[in-house]
């Protein structure tokens, strides 16, 4: 029975061990995912953001906060949310994923919305780098979860820190031409930059998903959107990469409002980069 007992702890702990392990799939990212949901259900938020994330991760409450201090200011932890991916991706280096999908928040009123995580690899596991949350009303839409694998795996060795930031430059630009383009052009240049399965998550709303009805969407009640980029990163390989700053939204019903955004691009096979998430959080000033 003491040997019974003595293995059964050793295999939990293994489990524990390996939960987070990052083989370079998007499946390990999903079950990252879901075990960190587990984690909070059983631990609360405050342990389980600080076990699962990068020490340098970036929490959105609503504006960009560092992971420990946010939590470490946290007098317990809450193990009130749920929530669970329906649409995940990695790089072909396998050092960078993201997953999306909806929450709930249980309390006195149910509250729901949207999230979206930014994953990085840290000494085999993945570590959150990013997290973020809008609020909608509870999604009626079913949405098929879609799990992408990467076509191959491509981890280049070696690479100098002026390469990785000629990399970086290169998401920066975009943005910028992007940005200036809104300016001249309006709501209507994102047609150049979304994929056709793009996604936007936007306070007040389920999430939106595909080219035609995000720019739908951003016709019907939005006039300008002004971007500042204050961070990039980007995937060794060369596919992902993810930006975040602060957008100033002028609705056509004549009122102006400031957002925390993070947007996921990804390289088309024309190497241009185009966005595949989109996600906003209304920003405190």
């Amino acid at each position: 029975m003491k040997q019974l007992f003595s293995t059964a702890i050793l295999s939990l702990l293994a489990i524990g061990a390996f939960a987070q392990k990052n083989d370079g799939t998007t499946k390990s990212l999903v079950n990252a995912e879901k075990d960190f949901a587990k984690a909070i259900a059983k631990n609360g938020d405050k342990e389980s953001y600080l076990e699962y994330s990068l020490a340098s991760a970036l929490v959105f409450r609503p504006n960009p906060v560092n992971v420990k201090t946010f939590y470490n200011a946290q007098s317990k932890g809450e193990n009130s949310v749920s929530w669970e991916p329906n649409l995940a991706k990695v790089s072909r280096s396998g050092d960078l994923g993201f997953t999306t999908g909806p929450y709930a928040l249980d309390g006195a009123k149910k509250e729901y919305g949207q999230y979206l995580s930014i994953w990085k690899a840290e000494n085999g596991k993945w570590k959150l780098a990013i997290d973020v949350a809008t609020s909608s009303n509870k999604p009626l839409d079913k949405v098929t979860p879609k799990f992408v694998e990467p076509k191959d795996h491509v981890a280049p060795k070696f690479l100098n820190e002026k390469e990785l930031k000629a990399g970086k430059d290169i998401i920066t630009t975009t943005e910028k031409t992007l940005n200036t383009l809104l300016k001249t052009h309006g709501i209507a240049a994102f047609g150049g930059f979304l994929t056709e399965d793009a996604r936007l998550l936007f306070p007040g709303n389920e999430a939106i998903n595909g080219k035609g009805k995000i720019i739908s969407f951003y016709n019907g009640m939005i006039s300008k959107i002004n971007l500042k980029t204050t961070g990039v990163d980007k995937a060794i390989g060369s596919d992902l990469a993810y930006t975040y700053g602060v957008a100033t939204i002028d609705y056509k019903a004549d009122l102006r409002e400031s957002f925390n955004y993070v947007f996921v691009y990804e390289k088309a096979a024309d190497a241009s980069w185009n966005l595949i998430v989109q996600a906003f959080v209304p920003a405190e000033r």
